[in-house]
């Protein structure tokens, strides 16, 4: 196949391109894929047995609501909420109806526990018989899964939101209201709708929204024009505030700018949001625990003995949690299992992928080792 026809690159570029893609194997079958985004093409494209599966593509941010929205958009905008999971594209590949869909991360891997969960969560059968040639792209929400681990209240283990219902190859959204009527006509899960608005309309009502969510520990809305051509987002200072507290916990692991671009984001929503002085000390204070407790306790974790990193819980059959940790091995990850059960005969691992800067460098500032700035 030429792959390039569906990918909006022309043959030579996307030559020159090709050397960027890694190849994998999942279950015997063959891909390659983009795990970082280039200027012409979304992280995450996918090549496999004559199939393309684009990538997702960036979502802008704004900072400031009342000027980026109207700037940003001239229509009217559906308003969602953004939740707090991992990224996963689901679509069928190769010519047989009856090959099941497989689950792609946000890179572009196949995860064998993914593919799994999209299969039981998700009535693929059917939806895919009759559009075969679109992909569901979802967030994975939950407190057992490998990759996050935010609560919420009406998800006991693991669960998929559609977000966008796209065209596997060129990547075209299907639009807004007939994405939600059709995922609706299969009873497939999707992300909360706040409604409809005009640009001036969604300056008005969206910081209501952002404070209803913030008040919830909530993540966000991403902004959609119906046709889905243009999209933004914009994030609470719950989740702000707990991304911060994640990546102080582990901070020779997560880079400055992650950590840099949250406290930005809270600066300017604390202008926007005009707080008084009261507020804005409450907001800074809430903002230095979750830097300096979160790191504290770390270091006194390591100085006490104890290994960091990220701590899941997942819940599968013993073959696919057998397949997930031999999946994050071949990447190089290295794990410390905690608790491993058997629940209804599922296996359920509790379980810490190491964060070695972190555990390294603390040790190493422990025993005396010398910082030169």
């Amino acid at each position: 196949m030429d792959y390039h026809e569906p990918l909006p690159v022309s043959a030579e570029r996307f030559a020159e391109l090709r050397e960027y893609f890694e190849t994998r194997s999942f279950r015997g079958r063959e891909y390659e894929h983009l795990p970082d985004y280039r200027s012409d093409l979304n992280r995450g494209v996918v090549l496999i047995e004559d199939t393309v599966v684009d990538g997702f593509p960036k979502i802008p941010r704004t900072l400031v609501i009342e000027t980026g929205v109207p700037r940003h958009f001239e229509e009217e905008l559906a308003v969602e909420e953004k939740l707090d999971g991992f990224n996963v594209r689901v679509a069928r590949v190769g010519d047989d109806s009856a090959d099941e869909p497989l689950a792609f991360t946000r890179s572009g891997i196949v995860c064998p526990f993914t593919t799994y969960q999209a299969r039981e969560l998700l009535p693929v059968a059917e939806f895919f018989a009759d559009h075969p040639d679109l992909m569901l792209c979802g967030e994975m929400v939950g407190p057992e899964n490998p990759y996050t681990d935010h609560e919420y209240a009406d998800v006991d283990s693991l669960d998929f939101r559609v977000f966008d219902v796209r065209d596997r190859e060129t990547g075209g959204s299907v639009p807004v209201r007939e994405r939600r009527d059709l995922c609706a006509d299969y009873d497939i899960p999707q992300v909360p709708f706040h409604g409809v608005f005009t640009p001036e309309e969604a300056v008005e009502k969206l910081p209501g929204i952002v404070e209803e969510l913030d008040a919830g520990g909530r993540e966000g809305v991403v902004m959609k024009t119906l046709s889905v051509d243009q999209q933004l987002k914009y994030t609470t200072s719950a989740a702000n505030q707990g991304n911060l507290e994640y990546a102080f916990s582990l901070p020779f692991d997560y880079g400055q700018a992650f950590m840099f671009r949250r406290l930005i984001r809270e600066a300017f929503q604390s202008v926007e949001w005009d707080e008084d002085e009261r507020a804005r000390r409450e907001r800074a204070h809430e903002l230095g625990e979750a830097i300096l407790c979160s790191m504290t306790d770390t270091i006194e974790r390591i100085d006490g003995g104890a290994t960091v990193g990220e701590r899941h819980t997942v819940r599968a059959p013993p073959e696919i949690v057998d397949e997930l940790f031999e999946h994050f091995r071949s990447m190089g990850l290295q794990l410390e299992i905690e608790t491993d059960e058997r629940e209804a005969g599922e296996r359920v691992v509790t379980f810490t992928k190491k964060t070695q800067a972190t555990n390294d460098k603390v040790r190493a500032y422990l025993d005396g080792q010398i910082v030169r700035e």
